[in-house]
Protein backbone atom coordinates (compact mmCIF):
# COMPACT_ATOMS: atom_id res chain seq x y z
CA UNK A 1 0.00 0.00 0.00
CA UNK A 2 1.51 3.42 -1.08
CA UNK A 3 -0.06 6.81 0.75
CA UNK A 4 1.17 9.89 0.86
CA UNK A 5 0.78 12.42 4.04
CA UNK A 6 -0.28 15.78 3.64
CA UNK A 7 0.14 17.74 6.11
CA UNK A 8 2.06 20.63 4.87
CA UNK A 9 1.32 23.56 3.01
CA UNK A 10 2.71 21.97 0.00
CA UNK A 11 1.05 19.06 0.36
CA UNK A 12 -1.84 20.88 0.37
CA UNK A 13 -1.96 23.01 -2.28
CA UNK A 14 -0.81 20.06 -4.74
CA UNK A 15 -3.17 17.69 -3.25
CA UNK A 16 -4.79 17.23 -6.39
CA UNK A 17 -1.71 16.47 -8.40
CA UNK A 18 -0.77 14.49 -5.67
CA UNK A 19 -4.08 12.07 -5.85
CA UNK A 20 -3.63 11.78 -9.41
CA UNK A 21 -0.12 10.18 -9.14
CA UNK A 22 -0.27 6.46 -10.55
CA UNK A 23 -0.03 3.74 -8.11
CA UNK A 24 -1.23 5.95 -5.21
CA UNK A 25 -3.43 4.14 -2.57
CA UNK A 26 -4.59 6.85 -0.54
CA UNK A 27 -3.68 10.29 1.27
CA UNK A 28 -3.55 10.02 4.92
CA UNK A 29 -3.73 14.00 7.04
CA UNK A 30 -1.37 14.75 10.05
CA UNK A 31 -3.88 17.28 11.70
CA UNK A 32 -1.67 18.61 13.81
CA UNK A 33 1.13 19.43 11.21
CA UNK A 34 -1.50 20.07 8.82
CA UNK A 35 -3.02 22.71 11.58
CA UNK A 36 0.30 24.36 11.74
CA UNK A 37 0.39 24.35 7.95
CA UNK A 38 -2.69 26.51 7.73
CA UNK A 39 -1.34 29.07 9.62
CA UNK A 40 -1.49 28.07 13.75
CA UNK A 41 0.66 29.13 15.81
CA UNK A 42 0.70 25.78 17.74
CA UNK A 43 -0.65 22.24 16.66
CA UNK A 44 -3.89 22.78 18.53
CA UNK A 45 -4.66 26.68 17.35
CA UNK A 46 -8.32 27.46 17.63
CA UNK A 47 -7.59 30.23 15.54
CA UNK A 48 -7.37 28.87 12.47
CA UNK A 49 -10.48 26.42 13.07
CA UNK A 50 -11.79 27.85 9.54
CA UNK A 51 -8.95 27.49 7.81
CA UNK A 52 -8.02 23.78 9.09
CA UNK A 53 -11.57 22.22 8.32
CA UNK A 54 -11.97 23.53 5.37
CA UNK A 55 -8.11 22.23 4.53
CA UNK A 56 -9.76 18.61 5.85
CA UNK A 57 -12.68 19.10 3.90
CA UNK A 58 -10.48 20.02 0.88
CA UNK A 59 -8.45 16.73 1.16
CA UNK A 60 -11.05 14.16 1.59
CA UNK A 61 -13.20 15.41 -1.93
CA UNK A 62 -10.13 15.36 -3.69
CA UNK A 63 -9.06 11.70 -2.59
CA UNK A 64 -12.68 10.82 -3.57
CA UNK A 65 -13.23 12.14 -6.58
CA UNK A 66 -10.33 11.09 -7.35
CA UNK A 67 -10.89 7.22 -6.73
CA UNK A 68 -8.10 7.18 -3.48
CA UNK A 69 -8.32 6.37 -0.03
CA UNK A 70 -8.53 9.37 2.85
CA UNK A 71 -7.28 8.72 5.92
CA UNK A 72 -6.69 10.74 8.99
CA UNK A 73 -5.61 10.85 12.29
CA UNK A 74 -7.40 11.78 15.09
CA UNK A 75 -7.63 11.98 18.85
CA UNK A 76 -10.58 10.21 20.06
CA UNK A 77 -13.21 7.85 18.81
CA UNK A 78 -15.71 10.79 18.46
CA UNK A 79 -13.76 12.82 16.57
CA UNK A 80 -12.72 9.51 14.21
CA UNK A 81 -16.80 8.74 13.92
CA UNK A 82 -17.01 12.26 12.65
CA UNK A 83 -14.44 12.29 10.06
CA UNK A 84 -15.72 8.99 8.82
CA UNK A 85 -19.06 10.85 8.29
CA UNK A 86 -17.70 13.73 6.56
CA UNK A 87 -16.14 10.96 3.86
CA UNK A 88 -12.79 9.96 5.33
CA UNK A 89 -12.30 6.39 4.67
CA UNK A 90 -10.24 5.76 7.40
CA UNK A 91 -9.13 7.34 10.74
CA UNK A 92 -6.31 6.06 13.15
CA UNK A 93 -7.58 7.40 16.89
CA UNK A 94 -4.92 8.49 19.51
CA UNK A 95 -1.44 6.83 19.57
CA UNK A 96 0.26 4.01 21.47
CA UNK A 97 1.71 6.45 24.26
CA UNK A 98 -2.19 7.76 24.75
CA UNK A 99 -3.58 4.40 25.04
CA UNK A 100 -0.97 3.15 27.19
CA UNK A 101 -1.73 6.31 29.71
CA UNK A 102 -5.14 5.94 29.61
CA UNK A 103 -4.90 1.91 30.56
CA UNK A 104 -2.42 2.67 33.33
CA UNK A 105 -3.94 5.64 34.71
CA UNK A 106 -7.21 2.95 34.80
CA UNK A 107 -5.30 0.36 36.65
CA UNK A 108 -4.20 2.96 39.21
CA UNK A 109 -7.98 4.24 39.48
CA UNK A 110 -9.48 0.37 40.25
CA UNK A 111 -6.27 0.07 42.53
CA UNK A 112 -6.98 3.07 44.95
CA UNK A 113 -10.83 2.22 44.79
CA UNK A 114 -9.71 -1.21 46.66
CA UNK A 115 -8.02 0.58 49.01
Amino acid sequence: MCLAMIETSGGLRNVEQICAVDGLDGVYVGPSDLRLAVGGRTSTDPSVDDAFEEAVRHIAEVARATGVAAGIHTPDGSTAARRLAEGYTFATVACDLVHLQQAALSHLETARRHT
